[in-house]
């Protein structure tokens, strides 16, 4: 289970390593085009249920974490989904679709 840090206050939000991997190719594209967003999640029922929204803004503290140590296979379908939330203007996790395209390493990727 990594961690996406936020802010200047480094708010902690538990994602699970793979997703947070996919979410971090489409953070940091949009934040390096200087586009501002919503992200939101759904809290797990273990934390109180609920959910919740920050802003992300190139000018605010963001650090990726992950626990393990080898990058997973990044699934370009996947990726083209959780962009298209974004575009619309709040990121949220989508379930992740099937690839038809071969696996790509996460520092090879592009959107």
């Amino acid at each position: 289970m990594g961690k996406l840090l936020y802010g200047t206050h480094q708010r902690e939000l538990e994602i699970e390593d793979r997703l947070l991997a996919h979410l971090k190719i489409v953070i940091l594209t949009k934040l390096r085009r200087t586009e501002c967003f919503a992200f939101s999640w759904e809290n797990d029922a273990a934390d109180g249920s609920g959910r919740g929204t920050i802003w992300l803004s190139p000018h605010i503290p963001l650090e990726f974490d992950f626990y393990g140590g080898r990058p997973p296979r990044i699934n370009r379908a996947w990726l083209q989904a959780l962009t298209s939330t974004a575009e619309r203007g709040e990121l949220h996790a989508v379930p992740e679709t099937e690839d038809s395209e071969p696996h790509e390493s996460q520092g090879q990727t592009r959107l």
